[in-house]
């Protein structure tokens, strides 16, 4: 009897783990349909950062890119910090770069937000805001969060809508899968709780 519970255990628990990638999957399947395929060259692009320098995506060459785009204003972004908080400790700064670029409307509500959540990496500011961005056109960017994972040589590896699939993907230990309800934001009609 107790030899057919642990085989019992063991198959919810491996159902339940098929679920959850299966949820995944379809999150992708949704809402990342735009995004650029791997082995496309990334879009070269330049906008400032949070003390005004240019920074362009050529900057990182050589190294990784973790690449996230996302708005203070949309709730699954910022329900997003720590999964991305805590792929940024646990990659080699030597080897991955974490580049955000944001399309709030207000460069004040970014720098402020930014701040008080100490987001990793580097903040970029995209002041046409996500539906007039070029860089959002060129990267098939219709949903945030939406995120990329760009090789050492500047070609898309992944393209995707779930943190964890970028983490699992650098190699580390991939933070908690997404909600299975999450629905991204495409402007700033999205809401917070």
């Amino acid at each position: 009897m107790k030899r057919l519970l642990i085989m019992a255990l063991a198959i919810m628990t491996g159902i339940a783990a098929s679920a959850q990638t299966v949820q995944e999957e379809d999150l992708d399947a949704q809402y990342a349909v735009d995004l650029l395929a791997p082995g496309t060259a990334a879009p070269s692009f330049t906008l400032g950062d949070l003390n005004g320098k240019q920074v362009s995506l050529s900057d990182f060459r050589g190294r990784k890119v973790v690449l996230v785009f996302w708005a203070s204003w949309c709730p699954d972004c910022r329900a997003e910090v720590p999964e991305l908080k805590e792929m940024y400790s646990a990659a080699d700064p030597a080897n991955v770069a974490f580049v955000s670029v944001s399309f709030d409307r207000s460069f004040d509500t970014l720098k402020a937000f930014a701040a008080e959540q100490a987001l990793p990496g580097v903040q970029l500011f995209d002041p046409a805001g996500k539906k007039e961005s070029k860089v959002a056109a060129d990267y098939g960017v219709k949903w945030i969060p939406s995120l990329y994972l760009i090789d050492e040589n500047g070609r898309v590896a992944l393209g995707t809508v779930v943190a964890a699939k970028v983490a699992a993907a650098l190699g580390g230990n991939a933070p908690a899968p997404a909600a299975a309800d999450k629905v991204l934001c495409t402007d700033e009609s999205c809401t917070l709780p």
